[in-house]
């Protein structure tokens, strides 16, 4: 029977949809006058991970550095001239130039000369633009100044009698009027002895410029100020400063210096305002004249420098991924060995096999197109190291596969969680938000992020935006299951509907939630898919709801558990361990489904019969008291002898688990090197001789320390025995977030009050619960997630990493 069993499972396919490619690890000799075409190919292909063979060298000591400093340098060029264009608002094209290749030297003289072409018209316009805010500037404070003037002579008429009764004499002490009494007479400022200075200043400053301007003169100063009618560009940041324009009128030199420092301090810009109102008008015109002059220079720059931008910008996506795709070829070379001699790079790596014609096309096409007279060697080696992880996916698949990458990188061909997950994931994510209102609502925004997945995949969106359309069909699998399971809960927004035929049960009273008995009575023949909707609102929803879905709830953790185990069970097989199969699977089996299979099958004759047998009772006078009779909680015939039999298994199975491997392990390891005094060496290199398929584990002939070996074996027992308890209760987060959705959605459409919070909170609740349901309760009873992913020297990749 066990050979029968054998065969069928020899005969089996050995499951390549869900193990990683198959790599091999190959040495490439490239001539040095074909290495960057061959390097350059490759990375079109993208299908090998080359191995740094130069790691105790810096960046600063590797062939081609001075080659890499040459891209870096022409990255930055690129960055500026971006910069530029985006600052100038012109639009760069979605799709590369189709033009011929250009030439790395022709492109760095390019570049060269754009960006000096750009700094001297940056600097022109800086130096334009900065003149011209003078000239603006002085035509504002001319205009503002000079009726600041004006009405302080209008006014010091009529109040020169009371200023000059101002002067008196004290002890022969003469004390002259006020500051602000001077500025009111009629005479000129030079009469008089006052002064005054105009200029301009930045409203965000002008409060704090007023008051240091009082305290460096202890008052002795009158200050008008009013807003400029236009604003100012800076030329440096380009942006619109508004400002102030003031008159300061003060006595002194003393205080002229003064103010003179502070308007420094200030960035306040002074101009020379004369106090005759016919000189202001003549100089007011002559500015006006020359703002208009370097208005039309100005645009005249601006549509030169666009013009140039905007030819410039036609090139520079093309540009860019040139310099990217040369710089990313010169660190690749600089990760090949260089031979002196034999003037040749030595590079090793790994590629999937199925890659490997392919290469060698490649690799010859290279060796043709560059005209060389050797041709370039590729050797399949041996190695003892653990290959890179490779899993083929598309569009639909990457997105699951990304999940359970996020827990860890599967080992080499390891059975990979990615294929069962398409599947699990989105459904137990329904079991949680069935409702197919809801579930309709995620298929229209999964079906809109579908429709426009050509535009959306070219373009930048933001974090959130970016994790909705990358997981897009992850949401339509979730909304297809959400509508199904929302089907069989017979929930439209809590709402139930008879979509499938008349209920089975009728009221007993007039009202079922008011019923002072049993509410519902069966009158025909059962509901023909899914829940009653006559359950809804009646006294006895929530004991029915809540005893199906935790129930529920057990027996799709059962049945994952049971999943991953079994995948233990080919993971063993596949890598030829009868170790882990009899003494880590078969107890696995045995204490899982012993106990909580039990439970799982209780549930279901439950079901089946419509018996009233009260299962908490029956698991827990299982390990009390497993010999007394059950009675009413009796399900079938045999019960009892059936649990006494299970309960024995499962303790059996714990020491089975424990104790065996690790002695088996100890005895093996001292058989494999008893009396082995010689020979290891040529013993190491037949085995590597023997087994051609270097990908598979190799195992070095280590000390075997049993001390750690067998704590290793009893954490897991122990971590597996505690973890069937508590992975299994974990399961019944099922039973209550889909009860917890239901009741919010019931409450929502009662009293319309927590959409905005339920609703929202519960698709990110339900997705992360079963994701932890994933990552704990299934993976970790096969995956060990230790593994490295298979990262090739690819372009694609390349300019995936850079957007």
């Amino acid at each position: 029977m066990q050979r029968r069993v054998e065969e069928f499972l020899d005969r089996l396919p050995e499951m390549d949809l869900m193990r990683s490619e198959k790599m091999t690890f190959v040495q490439l000799i490239f001539p040095f006058e074909s290495a960057h075409r061959a390097v350059s190919y490759l990375g079109d292909f993208g299908l090998v991970q080359f191995r740094d063979l130069n790691e105790e060298k810096s960046p600063f000591q590797r062939t081609f550095v001075n080659q890499v400093k040459r891209c870096a340098e022409m990255s930055r060029k690129l960055r500026f001239l971006r910069e530029q264009i985006n600052k100038a608002g012109v639009m760069l094209p979605d799709t590369l130039a189709v033009q011929s290749d250009i030439d790395l030297e022709e492109l760095e003289t390019q570049l060269g000369e754009h960006e000096h072409e750009l700094i001297e018209m940056n600097s022109n316009t800086e130096r334009l633009q900065h003149t011209y805010n003078e000239l603006l500037e002085f035509k504002m404070v001319l205009q503002k100044a000079g009726g600041f003037l004006f009405s302080g002579k209008e006014h010091s008429v009529l109040e020169e009698r009371e200023l000059e009764e101002n002067v008196f004499s004290n002890n022969g002490y003469v004390e002259t009027a006020s500051l602000i009494d001077k500025e009111m007479r009629p005479a000129t400022s030079e009469q008089s002895g006052l002064n005054f200075i105009s200029g301009i200043v930045c409203k965000s400053k002008a409060i704090m410029f007023e008051r240091m301007l009082f305290r460096a003169t202890r008052g002795n100063m009158l200050f008008n100020q009013a807003l400029a009618d236009e604003v100012v560009l800076d030329p440096v940041t380009a942006e619109e400063v508004e400002k102030i324009v003031f008159t300061v009128f003060f006595s002194g030199e003393q205080a002229k210096k003064k103010i003179l420092k502070i308007c420094e301090a200030f960035g306040a810009n002074c101009y020379s305002v004369p106090e005759d109102i016919v000189k202001q008008r003549q100089m007011t015109r002559e500015v006006l004249s020359r703002l208009s002059d370097f208005e039309a220079t100005l645009d005249a720059g601006l549509r030169h420098r666009n013009k140039v931008l905007s030819s410039i910008a036609l090139q520079l996506p093309k540009w860019t991924n040139k310099v990217r795709r040369e710089k990313a070829v010169y660190d690749t070379l600089n990760m090949l060995n260089f031979d002196v001699t034999k003037k040749c790079l030595v590079g090793e790596g790994w590629c999937p096999i199925f890659a490997k014609t392919k290469i060698q096309e490649a690799l010859h096409r290279a060796t043709f197109d560059s005209n060389s007279l050797v041709g370039i060697i590729f050797h399949v080696m041996d190695s003892v190291d653990s290959p890179p992880t490779y899993f083929r996916t598309n569009k639909v698949t990457n997105a699951y596969q990304e999940i359970v990458d996020a827990y860890g990188v599967a080992q080499y061909q390891e059975a990979n969680p990615a294929v069962y997950s398409v599947i699990t994931f989105p459904f137990l994510f329904a079991v949680m938000f069935g409702d197919w209102g809801h579930g309709i609502c995620l298929l229209l925004g999964a079906l809109v992020l579908i429709a426009y997945e050509s535009k959306l995949s070219n373009k930048k969106l933001g974090s959130f935006m970016e994790l909705l359309f990358g997981g897009r069909y992850v949401l339509l699998f979730m909304s297809l299951f959400s509508i199904y399971c929302g089907l069989i809960y017979n929930e439209f927004f809590s709402v139930p509907f008879y979509i499938f035929g008349r209920s089975a049960y009728e009221c007993r009273d007039s009202s079922c939630s008011d019923a002072a008995s049993v509410g519902l009575v069966k009158v025909r023949d059962a509901y023909p898919f899914g829940v009653d909707p006559k359950w809804r609102g009646s006294r006895s929803e929530l004991p029915f709801l809540n005893s199906l879905k935790m129930k529920m709830s057990i027996l799709l953790g059962m049945t994952q558990m049971n999943l991953g185990i079994i995948l233990s069970y080919f993971n063993a097989r596949f890598f030829g361990s009868s170790l882990d199969i009899r003494y880590q699977f078969v107890p696995q089996m045995i204490f899982l489904n012993s106990l909580f299979g039990y439970l799982s099958l209780l549930i279901i004759v439950k079901w089946c019969t419509g018996a009233q047998a009260d299962l908490y009772h029956v698991m827990i006078y299982m390990f009390l008291s497993p010999a007394d009779d059950l009675r009413e909680n009796e399900l079938f015939w045999g019960q009892r002898p059936l649990q006494i039999v299970l309960l024995l298994l499962a303790i059996v199975a714990v020491p089975w688990m424990l104790f065996p491997k690790p002695f088996i392990q100890r005895k093996l390891h001292l058989e494999r090197f008893q009396g082995r005094t010689y020979g290891i060496l040529g013993t190491s290199e037949m085995d590597i001789e023997s087994e051609p398929d270097s990908a598979r584990r190799h195992h070095h002939h280590e000390e075997f320390n049993f001390s750690e070996v067998f704590v290793h074996q009893m954490i897991h027992s122990i971590e597996f025995v505690l973890g069937a308890v508590s992975n299994t209760a974990s399961y019944l987060r099922l039973w209550a977030l889909s009860l917890a959705h239901s009741e919010l959605s019931t409450v929502f459409y009662e009293k319309v009050l927590l959409l905005a919070w339920g609703y929202d909170n519960f698709i990110i609740s339900a997705f992360l619960h079963a994701l932890r349901l994933h990552w704990v309760e299934f993976q970790n009873k096969f995956y060990h997630g230790d593994g490295y992913k298979f990262k090739p020297f690819s372009f694609a990749l390349l300019m995936d990493e850079d957007e």
